[in-house]
Order: C-alpha cells, then sequence, then structure tokens
C-alpha cells in the first residue's frame, strides 16, 4: 500500500475538508490507479521536527522563532498521540530534543537553541548554515524509523552554506522517508548587508523542498506573522486527507515513480507529493 497525503483548497487558499474518496483521481507514471483506502486524517498521530536555523544570519530573528514555535507546539502537540523532535542547524547539525510527546521537554530544550558564540566561529575558522545536511540527517535517522504522518518544518532563510548534500540530495532523503516539509521563510534583510550585491534568495529552494515533499512554503512578512503562518500550518495537518492505492505494476528495481493526485472538481489546488520510492 502506497500512501499519499493531500491538502485541498480553493483558489483563495480556503481548505477544503469535505471530499470523498470518489472526488480525487489518482494516477502513477500517467496510467490510472484504483484508491483503495480513503480517509480524514484529522485525529491521527503526528511525528513533526521542528528544526530551527541557527545561523549568524538569524541571530535578530531568533527570540521570534523561539516563542512562535512554543505556541504552536502547545496548541498543535497532542500528548497523547504526537511526538516531535527539535534540531538546530548552522556550521553542524545538533538535536536539542530526541523525539518526545513532553511539551515541557520540547520546551525547556528551545530555551537553549540559539547561535553560536564568537568563539565557537573563530574556533570553527567561520560560520555555515548546513540546511541540506540537516534535513538528509533528519529524514535518514529518525523519519525513515517512523510510521504515522510526518512533517518537517522549516524555520530559515533557506540559504545554505557549506553542506555536503545538495537540495536534490535533501528532497530525495524526505521522499524516501515519506516526509513533508513545511518551509518558514524567515529573513532579516540587515544580515547580508556586507554583501555588495544584497542577500541571497533562499525563496526558490524552499519553495522547490515544499512542493516536491508534498508540505507547503510560507513566508515571513508585515502582512503575515510567524504566528500565523504556524496557525495555518496546524490547519492543514489537522485536513489531511490521506489516500492509499496498491501499484498496477510491480516493483522490479527500486525507483522513484510519478503520481499525480487530483480533484474531478475544477478549481480546487491539491496539494501532495509528486513521486514516491517504490522499494523493492
Amino acid at each position: 500500500m502506497v500512501s499519499v497525503l493531500a491538502a485541498v483548497r480553493t483558489k483563495k487558499g480556503e481548505i477544503i475538508r469535505d471530499l470523498s474518496k470518489d472526488d480525487f483521481v489518482l494516477s502513477e507514471n500517467n496510467r490510472p490507479q484504483e484508491i483503495r483506502y480513503f480517509s480524514r486524517e484529522s485525529d491521527l498521530p503526528l511525528t513533526l521536527g521542528l528544526m530551527v536555523d541557527t545561523s549568524q544570519s538569524q541571530r535578530r530573528v531568533l527570540d521570534a522563532e523561539r516563542g512562535a514555535s512554543n505556541r504552536f507546539l502547545d496548541q498543535v502537540l497532542r500528548e497523547d498521540k504526537d511526538k516531535v523532535f527539535l534540531m538546530q542547524f548552522d556550521s553542524s547539525v545538533q538535536v536539542k530534543a530526541e523525539l518526545t510527546s513532553s511539551w515541557r521537554k520540547l520546551s525547556d530544550a528551545m530555551a537553549y537553541v540559539d547561535t553560536e558564540t564568537r568563539r565557537d566561529l573563530q574556533m570553527q575558522g567561520g560560520g555555515g548554515t548546513l540546511l541540506y545536511d540537516a534535513i538528509v540527517q533528519a529524514s535518514r535517522d529518525i523519519m525513515k524509523k517512523q510510521g504515522n504522518r510526518k512533517a518537517l518544518i522549516l524555520l530559515t532563510d533557506g540559504v545554505d552554506f557549506g553542506s555536503q548534500a545538495s537540495a536534490s540530495d535533501a528532497v530525495e532523503a524526505a521522499q524516501r522517508a515519506d516526509t513533508l516539509i513545511y518551509s518558514i521563510e524567515f529573513s532579516d534583510p540587515g544580515a547580508y548587508s556586507f554583501i555588495p550585491f544584497g542577500a541571497p534568495d533562499g525563496r526558490k529552494v524552499l519553495m522547490r523542498l515544499s512542493q516536491e515533499t508534498g508540505g507547503g512554503y510560507f513566508e515571513v512578512t508585515k502582512k503575515r506573522s510567524i504566528e500565523q503562518i504556524f496557525t495555518l500550518i496546524q490547519e492543514e495537518l489537522r485536513s489531511q486527507y490521506s489516500i492509499g492505492f496498491v501499484s498496477d505494476e510491480a516493483v522490479r528495481i527500486s525507483e522513484f515513480r510519478k503520481l499525480q493526485l487530483a480533484t474531478r472538481q475544477k478549481g480546487l489546488i491539491v496539494q501532495a507529493r509528486g513521486t514516491y520510492w517504490a522499494q523493492r
């Protein structure tokens, strides 16, 4: 059984929660597939990874990220069902809290999520932002071992410095782990004032990470706060459809296969992953 998580919205962004199995059309590598399993996933357990960029470019927005993250976890975490881990990344990748259902443990760990000191930077010969390495590590070492619904939530400006992995490696690792990526772009325009041509643009890569894994991309702006974005993500996680099918083609070699999920009703936007890893 291959499972696909999907969120459906109108063109105005309103979440649609009342669709049935017959409202969807699914294909694999352009071949129609029979939907054998269907449910509205408002109550199944969640496994989340909260991943915070603690490089120097995030120094002035980190307090806001910590506060909003604590409030989000307080609202979304059901201690009898859900699990969350906390990871920070800069010139290294650190798990600050292992998978836990305890809001208290996560809140305590969040207090120690911080940027590197000048001494750290001097010892390491400069800073870094191992965004792609962090996604690969979280997907491979943690998420791949978990069941249920899985998502990584990134708090970052999307700029990677120093990763051994590439953006493609990060996408592939998340896809193999059946994990959605929700990207929250939170940028400090003044962080890159020393660069003659302005700040690097991390938007495209964050949009790619989210789109290719079936998650969502959001940007913190004057009109949309980080708290509002967390509310949108929470609503979406509680309003997903779980769709399952058995491929009509046996797996002879392990490979990625293309998926296309749509609604019969025109004008609706389906947010779901476009590929899956067929394991032999």
